[in-house]
């Protein structure tokens, strides 16, 4: 199995297989967020919103902080949506416009390991508007920031006062915005079937 390609961070069916052999699979899961099952069938949508978030962050010590804080914005409907229109009632001359082409413009972030601890939702939400990342991209990582959140508080290792508002708020945007939508044809042009387990 060759190593991952940098050149090609949605390449999913790549990076699907190399998670299912790295993966510990039966095992501890290093890949939080991230599901499949014992017939290697993989939650499509869980890959994509992991894909996202690794598309965004440079390797160092602060990414899994990076990868966190994508994820619990991931899981909060609305939060994105939000920010958008924040954004474009602040500047009127320079709306977001989210990028639509094959080839993305991806800038990495990188977080200093001593400012990791100072990264937090904001900063987040400035990676997602800088890359002019697609609404459609965030709510279809939905579950990914389900499940990763989920995760959270089965490591004895977190604080989980922060993981329970975090679920709290998550519950309140549900009510108010509902389940965000999963496109049955992703912008990124792979298909959506019903059932969300591929296997490879």
């Amino acid at each position: 199995m060759r190593a991952l390609d940098p050149s090609q961070p949605f390449d999913l069916k790549q990076i699907a297989q190399y998670a299912l052999i790295f993966g510990w699979l039966g095992l501890e899961n290093t890949w939080q967020g991230i599901t499949f099952d014992f017939a290697y069938r993989m939650h499509w949508q869980t890959l994509f919103g992991f894909t996202l978030c690794r598309a965004l962050c440079t390797t160092s010590a602060a990414k899994p902080m990076v990868v966190r804080q994508l994820a619990l914005v991931m899981v909060r409907p609305g939060m994105y949506w939000e920010a958008i229109a924040s954004y474009n009632a602040a500047f009127l001359d320079q709306l977001m416009v989210a990028q639509y082409r094959s080839h993305l413009n991806l800038i990495q972030v990188h977080v200093l390991d001593k400012m990791a601890q100072n990264f937090l939702d904001n900063n987040a939400l400035r990676i997602l508007l800088h890359n002019q990342i697609l609404l459609d991209w965030v709510d279809h990582a939905y579950t990914y920031g389900v499940v990763y959140l989920e995760q959270q508080f089965h490591n004895p290792m977190m604080s989980l006062d922060i993981f329970h508002e975090i679920d709290d708020e998550r519950h309140q945007r549900l009510l108010r915005y509902g389940t965000p939508p999963s496109p049955r044809y992703s912008s990124m042009g792979w298909m959506e079937g019903d059932f969300q387990g591929r296997s490879l």
